[in-house]
């Protein structure tokens, strides 16, 4: 049985161009999208044409596709998982609308307050300051920052 490989043999694979051996389609289009540059036409463009509402209206009267999505837990400082999961959520919905589901998304956020005044609470105590010895006001604008 004769070798493998020997040392010409390998030596003209090395040599070989195989660039032209490849079928690959010809495209006009080019190598780099430049999505920088042309998403915001792109928006402008959709915003122009009121493409969201064109597709509410349309799916009106469709079957629902409802997604009901929670707040996310206000027990820490936001992070990549939190904006994973609502990009997860919305991909769902937006495939669903385009299988023909009426789909609207409406990402939940409605924690009435009571964890974000903990994180402001804790953020006061840390600083050495009780929720009773900061004055309303100022506890309110903590809130809202």
């Amino acid at each position: 049985m004769p070798p493998a490989s020997t040392p010409d043999a390998s030596s003209d694979a090395a040599s070989r161009d195989y660039k032209e051996t490849l079928f690959l389609p010809e495209t006009d289009f080019p190598m780099r999208a430049g999505l920088p540059k042309a998403e915001p036409e792109y928006l402008k463009a959709w915003a122009a044409a009121d493409i969201y509402r064109q597709l509410r209206n349309a799916a009106a009267g469709r079957t629902k596709y409802v997604l009901h999505d929670g707040p996310p837990y206000a027990n820490g400082h936001l992070h990549m998982g939190h904006a994973f999961n609502k990009i997860l959520k919305d991909l769902v919905v937006r495939s669903r609308q385009m299988m023909g589901f009426d789909s609207n998304y409406v990402p939940g956020w409605d924690c009435h307050g009571l964890p974000i005044e903990w994180k402001v609470e804790e953020d006061f105590r840390s600083r050495g300051k009780s929720k009773r010895e900061v004055p309303v006001p100022e506890f309110r604008a903590a809130c809202r920052a």
